[in-house]
């Protein structure tokens, strides 16, 4: 904490520290050297707010004194003004401090800094500091650089270097009977005396502060109480009120520490990764030989290949060759001999016997050289060269574009569970990344708990998800993975998330015809126009069993409220049923018809009033929908074969009419046809 003990003027630790209004600290000798005349500052401009950064307690003390006309006297701690001129100097203020830590400013009288409060606790931990790292205690006589102190007087409570002490404090006349002590002891003496000294009123000198003002935020005597000042202010017990700010701090102090333990571990985390990353770098060099290895053996091994298969080239045209020098040799041969033979036989002196080998030669030699150049040609069958080429440059510049990938496979993102929610039959997934990995999109995948496959239903790079029109009451396991060009993670553990066990909605006012009024919280509807108009619930269904109830609030003779379910594109300025789009029972006060397409049929007795209740019974299971009133079935099943997808509650009504949807309602059991067709059935 040595930071914390230094003076933000000097740089050394705290010696005599005084409190600024903005709750730092100066030496008092930096306060007095840094005072300056109060002109010398610039005055505020007009739009600047003037009492930012206080504690409302000092902005009230600071404008009582300014309005009383009390400017800055001698008491202790009477100060003007505060940071970036949080008043602007009166003409009484004479000197002026700039804080060296905020630069804001504080106005004093002719007294200057010595106005401002000694800051005790400050110095009692700089003292317990140097006495613990047995820092030398200085000379407060020394007009240079202080020497280290060797005694000090317990009567005058000053510490002495020898040449101070044999100049100012000789041990001769009425001195001569004051008690030197070490400067250790000193310190000691000094902070004894102190801890038993009772801290007196700096305005009532003989008075003991015993109770602390809540709104000026400073200690008070008895006295003080009965001045003006103070007369209205809350004001508690002195030591009480330090107990409970000790009680506060420490509070505090416990959730900052556990900050300071997670940084501390993280601080261990950290070195311990530090400890890692040389064993890491060599298992990763191994690698690399390792690849580098492999693929010096793949060169090798292919290096052999092509050498086998260049001496199988070799091979080949050495035999072609002696192939095609045989033929020729043995059509020499045969050339040859002929050649001889003829010439023998042109020797031959006896006609007679030339004339009858003669033609024969002619004819053996005219057909051998007619066939010599069939048989035998004079261009090699093959080139002595070995014609291939070897194909280097794509191999050496995939070797000289070998080098490390950036980015690795992610991992497994991390779902936040207290973020994974469920309304109705919607759920909220939320997760965050692995630390450290890079990710192009995630895919959220879901399954119904013990009842199917994981199926995928979100792809995408956001990492929070809704997920709706599930089924009611009814538990789903999640699990998120992330991807990125490098490749995939694996599934993060899943998590089980259950729907709601009954459906709540309220009327939703953006799909509701202009005429509609809603209150209640959008429970309540009636209507401006004496037209029909339709407004749909802000939740709709695609499969389950639903039910849920209107409260007639309000009834005039011969109104026909209509009650029942549409899709989302139904014509809202006519009543529900008009056309293709709604489903409904609209009902008077004496009978019912059931409404769809603009068609009405089953005319059922009995009507509603002020107070009744109409239920609607939405069975997607069956595809079935019935009414209610009163609790009583209304007729038979109203419609039947409804697969038109999400259907959504809706009622019409008009200025005669006002109802009340409750919703969150089990289905009703005393139905004969629900009984058997729904028994244990449920909310889906």
């Amino acid at each position: 904490m040595e930071e914390e003990l230094k003076c933000p003027a000097c740089k050394h630790l705290f010696k005599n520290p005084v409190l600024l209004p903005c709750c730092h600290s100066l030496c008092l000798n930096c306060a007095l050297q840094n005072q300056q005349q109060a002109q010398h500052l610039q005055p505020p401009s007009d739009d600047s707010d003037s009492t930012a950064d206080y504690p409302d307690g000092d902005k009230l003390s600071l404008v009582s004194e300014t309005d009383s006309g009390v400017v800055c006297n001698s008491r202790p701690s009477s100060y003007v003004g505060t940071p970036n001129l949080l008043f602007p100097p009166l003409q009484s203020s004479s000197l002026s401090l700039g804080c060296p830590v905020c630069q804001k400013v504080v106005y004093f009288d002719e007294h200057g800094a010595n106005n401002l409060q000694k800051n005790k606790t400050l110095q009692n931990i700089v003292d317990k500091y140097g006495e613990s790292k047995q820092l030398p205690i200085h000379c407060q006589l020394c007009e240079d650089e202080p020497k280290e102190a060797t005694v000090m007087c317990e009567q005058c409570e000053v510490f002495y270097c020898d040449i101070c002490r044999d100049g100012c404090h000789p041990a001769r006349g009425p001195l001569a009977a004051h008690s030197l002590v070490s400067p250790q002891q000193g310190k000691a003496f000094l902070r004894s005396k102190n801890k038993e000294k009772k801290t007196n009123c700096g305005e009532h000198p003989s008075e003991t502060l015993g109770m602390y003002c809540m709104l000026c935020k400073v200690a008070v005597c008895g006295v003080c109480l009965k001045n003006d000042r103070h007369a209205n202010h809350d004001v508690q017990a002195l030591v009480g009120m330090c107990k409970a700010q000790k009680t506060e701090l420490s509070q505090n102090l416990q959730a900052l520490s556990e900050k300071a333990k997670g940084a501390t571990e993280f601080i261990q985390k950290l070195k311990g990764m530090v400890d890692k990353v040389p064993d890491n770098c060599v298992q990763f060099e191994n690698s690399i030989s390792a690849h580098c290895d492999y693929l010096i053996e793949a060169i090798h091994r292919r290096k052999l290949q092509l050498l086998e298969f260049v001496h199988q080239e070799r091979d080949s045209k050495i035999k072609t060759l002696r192939e095609q020098i045989a033929a020729c040799a043995s059509k020499l041969q045969q050339t040859t001999g002929l050649l001889q033979f003829c010439i023998e036989a042109l020797k031959e002196t006896d006609a007679t016997a030339f004339l009858q080998v003669g033609p024969s030669l002619v004819d053996r030699v005219a057909h051998m050289d007619m066939t010599w150049h069939k048989e035998v040609t004079f261009t090699p069958r093959i080139s002595e060269e070995i014609d291939l080429t070897l194909d280097h440059l794509s191999v050496l510049q995939s070797i000289e574009l070998l080098t490390f990938a950036q980015l690795k496979a992610p991992g497994p993102p991390v779902l936040i569970p207290e973020e994974c929610t469920a309304e109705n039959n919607t759920i909220t997934v939320a997760w965050q990344p692995h630390p450290s990995s890079f990710v192009e999109y995630y895919q959220l995948e879901l399954a119904e708990v013990n009842k199917g496959d994981f199926k995928e239903v979100y792809c995408g790079s956001d990492t929070i998800c809704r997920i709706e029109t599930l089924l009611f009451n009814t538990f789903y396991n999640v699990r998120v993975r992330a991807v990125n060009n490098i490749g995939q993670s694996d599934f993060c553990e899943a998590v089980s998330i259950r729907t709601d066990e009954v459906a709540w909605f309220s009327l939703d006012p953006v799909t509701a015809h202009p005429d509609i009024i809603l209150s209640n919280e959008n429970q309540t509807v009636t209507c401006d126009s004496y037209e029909h108009r339709v407004v749909l619930g802000s939740l709709g269904f695609s499969q389950g069993v639903h039910y849920w109830e209107f409260t007639v609030d309000k009834y005039n003779t011969n109104a026909d409220a209509g009650f029942g379910v549409a899709t989302l594109d139904v014509a809202k300025d006519m009543m529900l049923g008009k056309d293709d789009k709604g489903w409904s029972m609209y009902i008077d006060y004496q009978r019912s018809w059931f409404l769809h397409s603009d068609r009405h049929d089953n005319r059922t007795d009995g009507g509603v009033g002020s107070g009744s209740v109409v239920g609607v019974l939405l069975d997607l299971d069956q595809h079935q929908l019935s009414f209610y009133v009163n609790d009583e079935r209304q007729g038979p099943i109203a419609f039947t074969e409804l697969h038109q997808g999400m259907l959504y509650p809706a009622v019409s009504v008009n200025r005669n009419v006002q109802v009340t949807v409750q919703t969150g309602l089990d289905p009703p059991t005393d139905s004969s046809d629900h009984e058997s067709e729904g028994e244990g059935k449920g909310v889906g």
